[in-house]
């Protein structure tokens, strides 16, 4: 715990030096919509994006965790104002799923999570809160566009054929999206992810500049089959050496990377009625996912952000 107090000190100096707590938290720094961020907004997202990311602070990552805190907040009050056009709920058991997928991820348990925010000044509804947003986000996604869920039921089944009786393998990855760029831009850009990638680290890059919602989970993924990975995704992940990089996968809303960590050998199919229903549930889930970067780019052209100096 005492790492994590030093991040509280040194987060409060490093994005306004000289100003009081009382300043830092009235002074605004921009708006979104009818949304406000404040000073203090970041410095308690960036001290939250650290201890989600299990990392401590350092004056080398100062320029890029205020980037990366004040790109999250105005995503969450972007979204936060379409929520709000609606009539959204969410179960209550997929809040706790969320939570406990978490803490699982940081090796700890929720009671760990909320002394660890207590003792940096962040209070556990503010993660929950996170939460909230992303769970009615994808439960507005999913209202919106449930009907433009159609899956090739030959495409599956062709997948299916031959798996009953063969070992399939398993892929544990992370992804990496990128905003789409002009085609006469685009080797430019993929050099430079590149190079960012070989010096910062993969999970760096990702946090940084990654418009997908696992950029939260450094990119992570888990483990997917290769029967629910589509054909031009397993062609190029099934080619990659473990702790390498995909060559880039161009999307329509992007432009996509994985980094395959680890594969293993899962037991064969015995069942293929629930082979078939895991793979069109993951299909569906990268349909949804490829409609909400879109719907989420085209609603934040018509929101205003403004920024203010100090």
């Amino acid at each position: 715990m005492t790492t994590k107090k030093i991040i509280i000190l040194i987060a409060i100096s490093f994005i306004i030096p000289l100003k009081s707590a009382a300043v830092i938290k009235n002074g605004l720094f921009a708006t979104v919509g009818n949304k406000t961020i404040t000073h203090y907004d970041i410095i308690s997202e960036a001290k939250v994006i650290l201890i989600l990311n299990g990392q401590d602070y350092s004056d080398e990552k100062k320029a890029k965790l205020q980037k990366a805190a004040v790109n999250s907040l105005i995503k969450r009050n972007i979204k936060t104002i379409e929520i709000e056009k609606y009539n959204l709920g969410y179960n209550e058991e997929d809040m706790n799923r969320e939570l406990t997928r978490l803490v699982t991820r940081l090796n700890i348990d929720v009671d760990q999570l909320k002394n660890m925010l207590v003792s940096n000044g962040i209070e556990f509804s503010s993660i929950v809160e996170q939460i909230r947003v992303e769970l009615l986000w994808n439960t507005l996604i999913f209202e919106v566009y449930k009907d433009r869920l159609s899956v090739s039921a030959t495409e599956i089944e062709e997948q299916l054929k031959n798996i009953s009786e063969t070992e399939i393998k398993e892929y544990l990855i992370s992804e990496l999206i990128i905003k789409p760029v002009p085609s006469d831009l685009v080797d430019e850009k993929i050099k430079e992810i590149i190079k960012k990638i070989e010096t910062q680290g993969f999970e760096e890059v990702v946090s940084e500049l990654s418009i997908s919602e696992t950029a939260i989970k450094k990119g992570d993924v888990g483990w997917i089959s290769e029967n629910a990975i589509t054909d031009k995704f397993k062609s190029v992940i099934e080619i990659t050496k473990i702790g390498d990089i995909t060559d880039p996968i161009f999307l329509p809303n992007g432009i996509l990377f994985f980094k395959v960590r680890n594969a293993r050998v899962k037991d064969k199919v015995s069942n293929l009625v629930e082979a078939k229903d895991e793979m069109v549930a993951d299909e569906k889930t990268k349909i949804l996912n490829m409609h909400s970067l879109s719907h989420y780019e085209r609603i934040k052209r018509a929101v205003a952000i403004n920024y203010f100096n100090d």
